[in-house]
């Protein structure tokens, strides 16, 4: 019986993608955005604004400011919420926040708040907050337990949103000073496309509640807040588990000079491989930032290195990051477009999660990303075809044994 859940489990109800994407416009083309949200789902909107906030420090106290301040409404979803002092602030300023009678609802995911003190979630249902977690076992959905949802998702009465990588242990605060804190980044959104962030909690919350939250207090009128260009989408194997996929083979095929890439699972397809190596093959620059020695996952890390040799060899540039576990996860392409949220770049991310992502297409924006990158890549180690080829025996081991869970990860 458990044999065959882990089968189930391991498998996908829906067919891959299994042709690579034909080159038919630029990115700057006017074209790639259109169809971006014609097959992604909602569209690109204009009147946005989008900042970076870069580790835990930069990151937690804006968002803890916003729910300190909110006066309607609270959702926030995510996968990772342990014990701790940041986990405890948390809690302390929602159940705050439901006190004074703002709606507050918070979606974990069961698998990624397992070390999660219960005391955190009886204090804040005790407080007024809705504190539901997404699949926990049950026989009704066991052929589900390998769908987590991978989301982050913060925003407040329907005008402030907020999504990247993080999620809300020790791990995350500081400011990448040292191996026990880690290097992420995170977004703060304000502007028409925080509506389409709200929708995508609704998504989750539906699907767990069974119950719709609308009005004004969740999606009141937004004006423009800024210049930007953006589009929230998502993904999930319950319906639309290849968009994330369409995303970086649609802006890879697309890219005519460069594409920089943050990630800290790179385990890419052998479709979203063969896309790079294309796009390199027309004269595109590629450079992929990844975990060096301080990385959560060391099977993670070895499927990944098993994959270098073709990219190297064609010209990539792949640098380790070193003085901590590298945690971001931001695409940019053509000094245009720039990809943020919770993605991974690995199959789990494309079919296996529940995925949010932010698209932007603003140059001064992806400028400034593209400088966040240049630092990062300074605090890497590159390597090169040679060591790749004459790494040792044992790590050439392992990395066959990790790709034959290629497909988990």
């Amino acid at each position: 019986m458990l044999g065959c859940l882990l089968v189930v489990n391991f498998m996908t109800g829906e067919k891959k993608i299994e042709r690579h994407v034909q080159r038919l416009y630029a990115l700057a083309d006017p074209q790639f955005a259109r169809e971006l949200g014609a097959l992604l789902g909602p569209p690109f909107i204009e009147g946005n604004a989008v900042a970076a906030r870069l580790n835990g420090d930069e990151i937690f106290p804006p968002m803890l400011k916003a729910i300190r301040e909110a006066k309607k409404s609270i959702t926030f979803e995510t996968y990772i919420y342990w014990s701790g002092d940041i986990g405890l602030e948390f809690a302390n300023a929602l159940s705050d926040a439901a006190r004074r009678g703002v709606k507050c609802h918070v979606l974990l995911d069961w698998l990624g708040s397992a070390k999660m003190d219960e005391a955190l979630i009886r204090q804040m249902t005790e407080a007024g907050v809705e504190v539901k977690r997404f699949h926990p076992p049950h026989w009704s959905h066991l052929a589900r337990m390998n769908n987590r949802t991978h989301r982050k998702l913060l925003v407040v009465d329907g005008q402030l949103g907020f999504t990247g990588g993080v999620g809300i242990a020790p791990e995350w605060t500081g400011h990448a000073q040292d191996a026990s804190h880690w290097r992420d980044t995170h977004f703060e959104v304000s502007g028409p496309v925080v509506a389409q962030m709200q929708a995508i909690f609704l998504d989750n919350w539906i699907k767990v509640t069974g119950r719709v939250l609308h009005g004004e207090a969740y999606f009141p009128v937004l004006q423009a807040r800024g210049g930007v260009a953006a589009q929230m989408f998502s993904s999930s194997p319950t319906g639309g588990s290849e968009s994330m996929q369409l995303l970086y083979l649609f802006s890879i095929t697309a890219a005519e000079t460069a594409i920089d890439l943050s990630a800290a699972y790179f385990v890419p397809d052998a479709l979203t491989h063969q896309a790079l190596l294309e796009a390199m093959a027309r004269g595109v620059k590629v450079r992929i930032i990844v975990p060096g020695p301080h990385i959560d996952s060391d099977t993670v890390r070895s499927a990944s290195r098993a994959s270098w040799g073709p990219l190297l060899q064609a010209g990539a540039v792949i640098a380790e990051y070193q003085p901590t576990m590298f945690h971001c996860k931001v695409l940019i392409v053509d000094g245009l477009l720039t990809s943020v949220g919770s993605t991974n770049f690995d199959n789990r991310s494309f079919r296996l999660n529940d995925e949010a992502t932010l698209n932007v297409l603003d140059a001064d924006f992806a400028r400034q990303q593209r400088q966040v990158f240049e630092a990062d890549l300074l605090r890497s180690k590159a390597v090169t075809f040679a060591e790749w080829q004459n790494r040792p025996w044992t790590e050439k081991l392992a990395e066959r044994w990790s790709r034959l869970l290629a497909s988990q990860l």
